[in-house]
C-alpha cells in the first residue's frame, strides 16, 4: 500500500521563510518550494508531499473546506477566523506579541468610549469584553499604526515582533494581550485517514523544534 500524499498549506511571506528550514531538518525536500519562481503548488517526485503557498486567512479556508490535510500559519490567524480544526505543533518561530498601542496623550483609563483600529476586530473585542469595556472597533487593512496619528481610532491592538515599528512612528505600547506563534494545524477528517503519515511528519517537526530550544538555551 503506498504512502498518502499529504496536502501541506503553508502560509507564504515570512512564515514560509522561518518554517522551510525546520521541514528541512526534519527530512523534507524543500526544494522545490525554494525554487518556486512565480508558483504556488509544489507536487514533489521523491516524497508523498503537496505544498500549497497561500495567505495566511486561506491556509485556515483550505483547512476548513479540506482543500488541504496540514495547514502551517500564526497563531494569530487561527483565534480571529476561530479554526475548528486540531493544532499539533508550536513551531516555535514567528513569535511576537499583540499589544494595546497610542500616542503618548491616550489614556486607556479615560471614561469615555474608546475607538480602536485594529487587523483583528475578534480578538480585540475579546480582550476589550474581559477587560468590561465597550468599545468601537474599526478594521484596518493596511497601517494600523496610522489610525492614532490621524484621528481615526483612539489606538489600536496589532501585532509586534520588537515593539521598533511601533516606536518609530511615535506610539507606546499600553498593554500585552497575547502571544502569536507559527502552528501545525491538521484538518480533522484528514488526521482520522492519514493518522500515521501526520504523526511521523508531526514527531520529525517536533523533534527540530525540540532540538532548537534546547540549543538556544546552551547559547545563553
Amino acid at each position: 500500500m503506498s504512502e498518502p500524499r499529504l496536502k501541506i498549506a503553508l502560509t507564504k511571506g515570512r512564515v514560509e521563510t522561518q518554517v522551510l528550514p525546520l521541514l528541512e531538518q526534519a527530512g523534507v525536500d524543500c526544494s522545490l518550494v525554494r525554487h518556486k519562481q512565480r508558483r504556488l503548488i509544489f507536487d514533489s517526485t521523491t516524497q508523498p508531499y503537496e505544498f500549497i503557498l497561500a495567505k495566511g486567512p486561506d491556509v485556515t479556508t483550505f483547512l476548513e473546506r479540506g482543500a488541504a490535510d496540514i495547514g502551517i500559519v500564526g497563531s494569530d490567524i487561527l483565534v480571529e477566523h476561530q479554526s475548528t480544526q486540531y493544532e499539533l505543533l508550536d513551531l516555535g518561530v514567528g513569535q511576537c506579541q499583540f499589544v494595546l498601542a497610542s500616542t503618548a496623550a491616550f489614556d486607556p483609563q479615560a471614561p469615555q468610549r474608546k475607538i480602536i483600529g485594529t487587523k483583528y476586530p475578534l480578538i480585540t473585542k475579546r480582550y476589550f469584553d474581559r477587560l468590561g469595556q465597550d468599545v468601537e472597533i474599526i478594521k484596518i487593512e493596511g497601517s494600523v499604526e496610522l489610525a492614532p496619528l490621524t484621528g481615526l481610532a483612539d489606538a489600536i491592538v496589532d501585532i509586534t515582533e520588537t515593539g521598533t515599528t511601533i516606536r518609530e512612528n511615535h506610539l507606546q505600547i499600553y498593554d500585552y494581550l497575547q502571544p502569536v506563534s507559527t502552528r501545525l494545524v491538521v484538518n480533522r477528517l484528514a488526521l482520522k485517514q492519514h493518522q500515521t503519515a501526520i504523526f511521523s511528519l508531526v514527531d520529525q517537526l517536533a523533534a527540530v523544534v525540540n532540538a532548537n530550544a534546547e540549543k538556544e538555551v546552551s547559547q545563553l
